[in-house]
């Protein structure tokens, strides 16, 4: 799959004057700053949920903690199951609501503001950035993939997508509902958890192999593997915000490119429509010339026998990081919050039930293996 469409807008021969830039950027702080919030609630919300699935592992004996539905935001492929579900009956899943709310929440953050939850939200893509980092601080740089392999590459996360997407779009409505009453479906979160305490060696190799790659080439995972980063991606070809560049103000220094996480070309590019593009504004903030790059919607529109507008309309129109975390928060805790406050938030199951399958979690086998 193509990584990138835009105009290409060829580097003038002479030097542009510079025309620094009045404002320092505070773009990276406040994602940064949305990055460790993130973190920190879905630290608490293992911590929580562990607690919660070691009270029943025990008897019921010991700290009794109440089950954190938002632990359903690590089930995307539940959240897609049961998305298809309520598109199709128009009721909310009792199983995993949650993640239903979660995974919806996320898919409207990349239809507005690109794939932002990939570079301000997800935890993993938090961890690869700092890996990446990491590796910068070690060995002085990042491997670059060279354009014919990277390519490639990326497709695999599309060919991932693909095989759940085909397998959940021959699921009917009632096959959905079925799977997620069997005892596999029912704790598919607490099945999460054990593959991590329980990981095999091989298991092990694989997340240690992909640690030092991401110390290597910058979001490895993110950039080749990840199937939810993927529809994140498609999901924002439709997204009114876009990198774009002001020809006249730049001054082709190429920074914004060399500081673009995805290796994508924005010192040549006037709007950057790619997939790979995850809204974290990395370009802007490298950026040194005034009104040169930013995060913006398209301009207006030119009426018949009205003058072109400025080369500059479009930077009147941008949204800065404030703007994006108001989006982002918006977006999170209206969905959260309404779920909760309509009753759809947790999954209401007895303890009873927990009591007799928390215990024997490795147990529940798929029902489309057995």
């Amino acid at each position: 799959m193509a990584t990138q469409t835009a105009e290409i807008n060829p580097s003038p021969t002479e030097k542009k004057k510079l025309i620094r830039r009045t404002a320092p950027d505070r773009s990276q702080r406040i994602r940064l700053l949305v990055q460790i919030f993130f973190v920190l609630l879905n630290a608490w919300l293992g911590v929580q949920f562990y607690l919660w699935v070691r009270y029943f592992e025990r008897g019921g004996v010991g700290l009794q903690v109440a089950r954190p539905a938002g632990v359903e935001g690590w089930l995307p492929i539940a959240g897609l199951m049961n998305s298809k579900f309520f598109l199709r009956t128009g009721h909310v899943p009792a199983i995993h609501p949650a993640a239903m709310f979660l995974f919806m929440a996320f898919l409207l953050m990349s239809l507005l503001v690109k794939k932002s939850f990939c570079s301000w939200i997800c935890p993993v893509g938090t961890v690869s950035e700092r890996l990446a980092k990491l590796g910068r601080k070690i060995f002085r740089r990042n491997l670059r993939v060279h354009r014919w392999i990277d390519i490639p590459l990326r497709g695999l996360k599309y060919l991932i997508l693909g095989f759940f997407a085909v397998m959940i779009g021959m699921m009917s409505a009632a096959t959905i509902g079925e799977f997620m009453h069997t005892p596999y479906g029912l704790i598919a979160d607490v099945k999460m958890l054990n593959f991590f305490r329980d990981m095999s060696q091989s298991a092990a190799i694989v997340i240690v192999a992909l640690f030092l790659l991401s110390i290597l080439i910058e979001n490895f995972w993110c950039r080749y593997l990840c199937p939810y980063g993927a529809l994140m991606g498609l999901a924002s070809l439709l997204s009114p915000l876009k990198i774009r560049r002001n020809p006249d103000a730049c001054i082709d220094c190429a920074k914004c490119a060399r500081a673009c996480p995805s290796n994508l070309p924005v010192d040549r590019l006037v709007t950057v429509r790619s997939v790979e593009c995850a809204a974290c504004m990395a370009c802007v903030a490298a950026c040194p010339a005034q009104d040169a790059l930013q995060l913006s919607l398209a301009p207006n529109r030119v009426k018949p026998g009205l003058p072109a507008p400025s080369p500059l309309a479009w930077y009147r129109r941008a949204v800065g990081p404030l703007a994006i975390t108001a989006i982002l928060a918006t977006i999170f805790f209206g969905f959260v919050l309404y779920a909760r406050a309509s009753g759809h938030w947790h999954t209401n199951l007895p303890n009873a039930v927990y009591q007799e399958l928390v215990p024997h979690a490795n147990e529940a086998s798929h029902p489309g293996l057995e």
